[in-house]
């Protein structure tokens, strides 16, 4: 979940300084990850890299300021990616598998200036201009995401309040973003030995993703509820063994959670990785309304105004205001 920054932005300038001190490099990918990867003499594990920067990040730059913890490490050309929490902000660097080197960022040069996790920021940028949804008697809204994208989870919590207020007055579908091959294929990321079902974050993001299919097919009354509080309680690395635990105080029948994930999994990845083509999907989180694809300000309040213009005869509901307090206008995604 993206969580409102609070005022204690120290440790992430520090982590900055930190990445400055240790060598900052700016280079192309495949090639160079190659090149660098060669240079090691020895290859640690992820967890190995992971921890090993964490331990160097609390006890010689925050030194009980704050505390950095990993969210999540996975191999990705030649390197290991790391994505690190501080101060509730999460940030992605880079680390030779040696351990030995840490990179603030990947840059593509073959490609345009957009990295994957990145925000946009509202103050500096426009809002895109709306393409205006077709009008129904109820209207229908997908919204694509992955389960441990933070801005995918910043759109889920925005539109709660929406489904609040219009209730059945309207269609929401909850889909997620499905990767074919994503960095390079293999069980971190991928379900199957085609490599045809992955995800971003890692294997445990995609089982999170069918079992919120699941939550959402048989038990749909608590799907909302589920995602808030795994949004809050869980990550990519811990999700397997800490969904139970949040399904239970909920209420949900978890043995109908496990049974779906069992007899189902490549049915309901088949049937999101055909949405993914079908839409264009490409990253998270992508929003559409009545097969429209919505490109404005991220807040309940423009998120119920998009969705009521697509009414042909708009329910009073329409002319309630929702709160945007807990929102961001700014964009931003996992690609």
């Amino acid at each position: 979940m993206l969580k409102k920054i609070t005022q204690n932005i120290i440790p992430l300038s520090i982590i900055i300084a930190l990445i400055i001190i240790v060598g900052t490099v700016v280079y192309t990918k495949p090639a160079i990850y190659k090149q660098l990867a060669s240079l090691t003499a020895k290859s640690l594990t992820t967890k190995e890299v992971g921890d090993k920067a964490i331990n160097y990040i609390n006890q010689n730059i925050l030194k009980g300021q704050a505390t950095a913890s990993l969210v999540n490490a996975v191999e990705e050309n030649g390197l290991y990616k790391l994505t690190i929490k501080v101060s509730d902000q999460e940030i992605t660097v880079y680390a030779t598998k040696d351990g030995k080197l840490l990179f603030p960022q990947a840059i593509d040069l073959t490609s345009s200036p957009a990295s994957s996790e990145q925000p946009s920021s509202s103050s500096q940028e426009p809002s895109q201009q709306q393409t205006e949804a077709p009008a129904t008697d109820k209207p229908n809204v997908k919204l694509f995401v992955m389960s441990f994208c933070p801005y995918g989870n910043q759109a889920e919590e925005t539109m709660m309040p929406v489904v609040s207020l219009l209730g059945n007055k309207f269609t929401i579908e909850p889909h997620y973003v499905i990767y074919s091959n994503y960095g390079g294929g293999g069980p971190e990321y991928c379900e199957d030995k085609d490599n045809k079902y992955c995800s971003m974050h890692g294997i445990q993001e995609l089982h999170q993703d069918v079992r919120e299919l699941c939550v959402w097919k048989y038990q749909k009354d608590k799907y909302w509820d589920f995602l808030k509080e795994i949004n809050k309680d869980c990550t990519s690395q811990n999700v397997d063994t800490c969904w139970e635990g949040v399904a239970t105080n909920l209420g949900l029948d978890t043995q109908k959670i496990k049974d779906c994930q069992t007899n189902e999994t490549l049915n309901l990845l088949e049937q999101e990785s055909a949405l993914n083509n079908k839409y264009g999907i490409t990253g998270s989180p992508q929003l559409l309304i009545n097969d429209v694809e919505y490109s404005g300000d991220r807040t309940s309040e423009a998120y119920k105004n998009a969705i009521c213009a697509a009414f042909k005869t708009k329910p009073d509901e329409c002319k309630q205001t929702l709160s945007n307090a807990t929102s961001q206008t700014g964009g931003g995604g996992c690609q």
